[in-house]
């Protein structure tokens, strides 16, 4: 396969070709080649994208509380965005992945894609240092990261749901997970939340916490 495209797509070129390679070989690949994947260099990825991130809004965004400051990370520094990251720069052209894994859209599983990424990271800094990593991940993370920092104040729906139905005294507020689907590495869920006993809305997410607060949202267009 041939990699200067992706290097095109980073603005990076490799001087350790080899390493590149490994930072986009899936598990399933590297199995079936006897090889190693990407895992490592996913794990180093993580570390790297959570301290520049955290630099980055330490230096940039003064303002911002400690708490704050890890909302904001924790938003941005996530599958959603790391996925946005690897659509924007075509990663799923160039990932080595195993041929069953190959069969299933694996080049375009939020999961494999938000991976990869990390892994690149981890490739770039060891390939070229901080500075080269750190450029790339401001670069593709500073209008998230703007955005995040905008909203952090604001309350969740569940929180504004809890202060809505409780101005009128004590009640009971109730979430329940009400239905879990898919496979491990793309679960869906469906939550239920309940007011006194009665169901006041249902939401839908990736996560169980997601799905509570689609269901809260919810409750909250009723209401109003």
């Amino acid at each position: 396969m041939e990699l200067e495209g992706i290097e095109k797509e980073i603005g990076y070129e490799f001087k350790n070709k080899e390493l590149l390679k490994t930072a986009l070989t899936h598990t399933s690949y590297a199995y079936e080649k006897h090889i190693n994947s990407n895992e490592k260099l996913e794990f180093l990825g993580d570390s790297i994208l959570e301290f520049l991130s955290s630099r980055y809004l330490y230096e940039n965004y003064p303002n911002l509380r400690e708490g704050e400051m890890t909302k904001v990370r924790a938003t941005v520094v996530c599958e959603k965005s790391l996925y946005k990251i690897a659509s924007k720069h075509n990663f799923g052209k160039y990932l080595y992945l195993g041929k069953s894994e190959k069969i299933n859209g694996g080049n375009k599983r939020p999961a494999i894609l938000a991976d990869s990424v990390e892994a690149v990271i981890a490739a770039m800094y060891l390939d070229g240092g901080l500075e080269i990593v750190d450029n790339f991940i401001i670069k593709n993370l500073k209008e998230e990261i703007e955005q995040a920092s905008t909203h952090v104040g604001d309350k969740d729906y569940k929180t504004v749901l809890q202060e809505k139905l409780q101005e009128g005294g004590d009640v009971k507020i109730e979430y329940e997970i009400t239905k879990e689907s898919g496979p491990d590495h793309d679960k869906s869920f469906e939550a239920q939340v309940r007011f006194n006993g009665k169901v006041l809305a249902k939401g839908s997410g990736k996560s169980k916490k997601g799905a509570e607060m689609q269901a809260a949202k919810k409750a909250l267009e009723k209401i109003k």
